[in-house]
């Protein structure tokens, strides 16, 4: 069970979270406080996607700086063992086709260990996925100086075989 780092108890629980974070996605709030204000104004999502109680920023706030990858990882890898079972595979011939990639994204200033540059923030994604079913298969985090080799044995498995595109950052790419 997760306990607050603060002195209240937190105002979430991970069904919630879970909850607001795709509402936020797929509604394509601008901000934490966008979402919070129409969690408290809107009455679909006040009642289908807000704590009971609703949400006060600094609660949010607290809650969501106490879940961390951990728990989104476990639910990564659930939705993406069930959707494996249901989705086709296409060209079963070339056998399991795993891409795999390192991208750089864009950190706070708060996210100490995003270590990039000096005054830069980025993180790195390590995704790895699998193209016959067009669906990623595993993820990792890093700071952005986070090199792929290390996560190749990692995103691949026995029998698969790794499709790695590599990209000269001066050069761009046309179709």
């Amino acid at each position: 069970m997760l306990e607050s780092r603060g002195d209240r108890p937190l105002k979430m629980n991970f069904e919630d979270q879970l909850n607001a974070l795709i509402f936020f996605h797929l509604e394509e709030h601008v901000s934490a406080r966008h979402l919070l204000q129409v969690l408290k104004d809107d009455d679909f999502a006040r009642e289908n996607i807000a704590p009971v109680d609703g949400i006060g920023k600094s609660s949010f706030s607290e809650a969501i700086n106490n879940r961390g990858l951990e728990q989104l990882q476990f639910v990564f890898e659930k939705l993406t063992r069930e959707a494996s079972n249901i989705l086709p595979r296409q060209h079963v011939a070339l056998g399991e086709l795993v891409a795999f990639d390192g991208s750089l994204i864009d950190a706070v200033l708060s996210m100490t260990w995003a270590d990039y540059r000096k005054g830069s923030k980025k993180a790195k994604i390590h995704l790895g996925f699998n193209l016959n079913q067009a669906i990623p298969t595993k993820i990792f985090f890093t700071d952005g100086k986070g090199a792929e080799r290390p996560f190749v044995s990692q995103i691949l498995s026995p029998g698969q075989t790794g499709v790695a595109l590599c990209v000269n950052e001066s050069e761009t790419l046309t179709p």
